[in-house]
């Protein structure tokens, strides 16, 4: 049994130091950390390692979707002696991930590419390939150019008037993905006059949606009516969206400026990253097009293209008026939509909470009942159409492209193709070219798409997501309870796991893992910019968040 490391020490000094209860039983060399309450607001009130291959969370309120939570990426497991020996954070740890899965890190070229090499000592199926790249470019014109050359061997986001033209070539094979993402426009309320509602509403009314897909989206994408895609629970048909109504929108504007002494038209700004999503294929001709119908109602924006990382990070932190951004689904619930973008635990990109909508969304993730959970969905929805804190545009259809000689080669429906399931019969590496550069790789403190799929092949979580599907499978759990409340969840580790680094995987590692996102005083919380979105947007709150 593996000895507790000296972070589990430090844990327990510091912790009593804060008024957070954790304990270390050096008899059984089992380790606990716990909130001494719930009343800080988040869900996790313990993690315990029952013992070295067996992990109990104790919540402070059900959660039907832990599972699919835990499942995510952003929870990868990490070595406790590892976070501890790069502070962390810092480029050691964001540019250097260590993880258990079928590839691991061979070398980052910034700017260039990402190589990984096949884990030898994976406790699952060996990866189909020796090597396995991964490349970038922002043009889905260029990415597919290379695809066609053979100089890469899959990519993602095949362009909108290109589908046609992988489909006619026998060398190659179009994977369409189903839209469960939503394209939307952000207001943040931090900023005048858009803490009002009167100038927020105007937005919606102002936005000809379907000019949008009309122009700009491939075969497949649909308007979208609420913030979630039909295909998700939750999404509720009754809630109808403001319509397209250019007059009331002029009309909310005047009513606005009359009352609270603005002139107009409003000057602002709207900002994007020029980095192809499947549910903004074309971001710079969309931002072009709705700076166009804004100004039509009496709104200026002037464009503001950013870098992907610090768009990404400029828009959590809240210092955004007016922005383009997306999501797609990590899993199918109202929770991975709703909560993480407008519950307690979100972030500020849209500024100020709605207590309305937290608290209506506070009550439907903690029902199981699909018909108890479904009239407080209805609420919501009601709820995010009248205060707009920002406007659904489009559920974009999309598509990947592979070389047709590729086997096992796929989409998913939630973007997280598993590459270790593909092989090239002609070659003995797999290269892979998506949209941009990761920003970090320690996926902990990342939101980007692709940072994320790099660090699935790299690392991986208490529970994964079935190959090219959506449902909860083993991974380094092997089985998984709940108690009859739903409030207590326990894993059942996998043995003899290794991690990259030659290190034995066991409870200890996912309590580190989990401890150093959840208490913001601990001395391990850095990451790349310290956000840990994901954490607290899945479950609430950060210990000591002060």
């Amino acid at each position: 049994m593996r000895q507790p490391s000296r972070l589990f020490t430090i844990l327990a000094l510091f912790a009593i130091m804060v008024g957070m209860m954790s304990s270390v039983s050096a008899q059984n060399d089992y380790t606990m950390y716990a909130a001494e309450s719930c009343d800080y607001g988040g869900e996790i009130q313990s993690i315990e390692a029952v013992d070295d291959l067996t992990v109990k969370f104790t919540l402070c309120y059900p959660d039907p979707a832990f599972p699919s939570k835990v499942a995510f990426s952003a929870l990868g497991i990490y070595p406790s002696e590892y976070l501890e020996s790069t502070g962390g954070g810092g480029v050691e740890l964001f540019q250097n991930p260590v993880g258990t899965g079928p590839y691991m890190l061979e070398n980052w070229d910034l700017g260039n590419e990402i190589v990984m090499t096949r884990n030898d000592s994976y406790w699952g199926d060996p990866a189909g390939e020796q090597t396995l790249i991964f490349r970038w470019n922002s043009e889905a014109a260029a990415r597919l150019v290379e695809l066609q050359a053979g100089t890469i061997d899959g990519m993602d986001n095949v362009g909108p008037g290109d589908f046609e033209v992988v489909e006619m070539d026998p060398n190659l094979a179009l994977y369409e993905r189903p839209g469960t993402n939503i394209f939307y426009f952000g207001i943040n309320n931090f900023f005048e006059p858009f803490n009002d509602v009167r100038v927020r509403q105007a937005i919606s009314y102002g936005i000809d949606k379907s000019r949008v897909v009309d122009n700009f989206y491939p075969a497949g994408s649909i308007v979208a009516s609420q913030f979630m895609p039909p295909s998700i629970f939750g999404y509720t048909e009754e809630v109808e969206p403001f319509p397209y109504d250019p007059d009331m929108a002029r009309s909310l504007l005047e009513e606005a400026a009359a009352d609270l002494g603005f002139e107009l038209p409003i000057e602002t700004s709207i900002s994007y990253r020029d980095v192809v999503r499947s549910y903004l294929p074309q971001p710079g001709v969309v931002a072009q097009d709705l700076q166009a119908q804004l100004a039509e109602i009496g709104i200026n924006a002037e464009i503001n293209v950013m870098e992907s990382g610090a768009f990404l990070d400029a828009s959590d932190a809240g210092e955004l008026e007016l922005y383009l951004l997306g999501w797609g689904a990590d899993y199918p619930d109202a929770t991975n939509f709703l909560d993480f973008h407008f519950g307690g635990g979100s972030s500020d990109q849209f500024g100020d909470k709605y207590p309305e909508i937290v608290d209506a969304l506070s009550r439907a993730a903690q029902l199981a009942d699909p018909e108890a959970r479904y009239p407080i969905y209805v609420e919501a929805n009601e709820l995010i159409r009248d205060l707009v804190p920002m406007v659904p545009i489009a559920h974009g259809g999309s598509a990947v492209a592979f070389r047709a000689a590729i086997e096992g080669a796929h989409s998913s429906p939630l973007g997280n193709e598993n590459m270790s399931v593909m092989s090239d019969p002609d070659d003995d590496a797999l290269v892979w070219m998506q949209n941009g550069e990761p920003a970090g790789l320690y996926c902990a403190d990342e939101t980007d798409g692709e940072a994320l799929r790099v660090c699935e092949q790299i690392n991986e979580a208490l529970l994964a997501y079935e190959v090219a599907g959506t449902a909860v499978v083993p991974s380094l759990a092997t089985e998984w309870e709940a108690s009859e409340d739903l409030t207590e969840w326990t894993f059942t580790l996998r043995e003899g796991v290794t991690f990259h680094d030659g290190s034995a995987f066991d409870a200890a590692d996912v309590i580190a893992s989990y401890a150093v996102q959840w208490d913001a005083a601990n001395p391990l919380h850095v990451g790349r910019d310290g956000n840990f979105t994901y954490f607290q947007a899945f479950f609430g709150a950060f210990l000591n968040n002060e």
